[in-house]
């Protein structure tokens, strides 16, 4: 029976992460429209946040325990699965559409993210003024996206808008929203200690690294709240809202997540995640807007491509 106790703290930890990832963002969403925070607004920071919160806070109590691996391999793991797994699903269901104006402009903050992300990487050690550095990157992308939207609203704008309509229905009045944001984050909290704590011993009891448990067990698991979102979005004919969601979680990981982290808990950067995993990071994240923009859309041979490299990834880690 003490055998299967990880394996249960993985599952347990996958549920809590996943239910309380949807209770604090149809929670927040609702306390900011309450707020009069435009869906705009709403779409480009809100949501995103909020699917990113499984991520953030596994990779918080990672690194406060000493398994810095996990959360490194975690937020590296997930945009590798958000670009591969979750917009390949999406587009051998329903391909995607994706105009230009938000390929050039989301995108190339994705990988502005994603290039900076790498650069401090090569310290070895993302310390808290890199952190700082980070946080203050998003800020002004976030501002500069604000400003461009309210000036010269089009597809990204409107984009932003269906990514804080697709949240679904979210609670009235204000109790509600409250109780729902905290209901998630408490879920969220012990989620996150479940699943940490079964993958470092799953980790050491099969002799793989933890950072391969991060970049793959503990990625999918903080995934599941973008895969759930983007694949609702498809069936309900918005599959270009997946694309939103996944260029704004993937930016949200490396800069807050590794940068809030980083300012609590300096973060080491693992010999393996520097010298392969990243890489194929930005490499995934150049293919993707190279399709985005020269196709206009990522259609089902893409999607079934997409999701072949993934499960040809995995395999390569445990292989190795």
């Amino acid at each position: 029976m003490e055998q299967l106790i990880p394996y249960l703290q993985i599952v347990g930890g996958l549920v809590l992460l996943t239910a309380g990832g949807e209770f604090m963002v149809r929670g927040a969403v609702g306390l900011a429209l309450l707020m009069g925070i435009s869906k705009v607004i709403v779409g480009l920071t809100i949501v995103a946040a909020g699917t990113s919160a499984p991520e953030f806070v596994v990779s918080l109590n990672a690194a406060l325990a000493g398994s810095g691996d996990i959360a490194m391999g975690n937020v590296v793991g997930s945009n590798i699965a958000n670009i591969l797994l979750i917009l390949g699903a999406v587009a051998v269901l329903k391909p995607i559409a994706a105009s230009r104006t938000t390929t050039i402009r989301d995108g190339g903050a994705m990988l502005l993210g994603t290039v900076l992300f790498i650069g401090l990487c090569m310290c070895g050690v993302i310390e808290r003024w890199a952190g700082a550095v980070m946080l203050a990157v998003l800020i002004a992308i976030w501002y500069f996206t604000y400003k461009h939207d309210k000036k010269s609203p089009g597809d990204a704008s409107s984009l932003h808008e269906d990514e804080a309509d697709e949240v679904g229905e979210v609670p009235s009045g204000w109790f509600k929203p409250i109780i729902a944001t905290v209901i998630g984050i408490v879920g969220l909290t012990f989620g996150a200690d479940l699943l940490v704590d079964g993958g470092v011993t799953v980790a050491r009891e099969f002799g793989v690294s933890e950072a391969v448990i991060g970049l793959t067990l503990v990625a999918f698991g903080t995934s599941l709240p973008e895969l759930a979102a983007s694949m609702v979005a498809a069936f309900r004919g918005h599959s270009d809202v997946a694309l939103g969601n996944v260029v704004g979680s993937n930016l949200l990981n490396l800069l807050v997540i590794i940068g809030g982290v980083s300012i609590i808990s300096p973060i080491a950067v693992p010999a393996q995640i520097a010298q392969s995993d990243m890489w194929i990071m930005l490499g995934v994240t150049v293919a993707l807007l190279v399709v985005a923009y020269s196709a206009q859309r990522i259609g089902r041979i893409t999607g079934a491509v997409f999701m072949a490299a993934y499960a040809a990834y995995v395999g390569t880690l445990f292989a190795g």
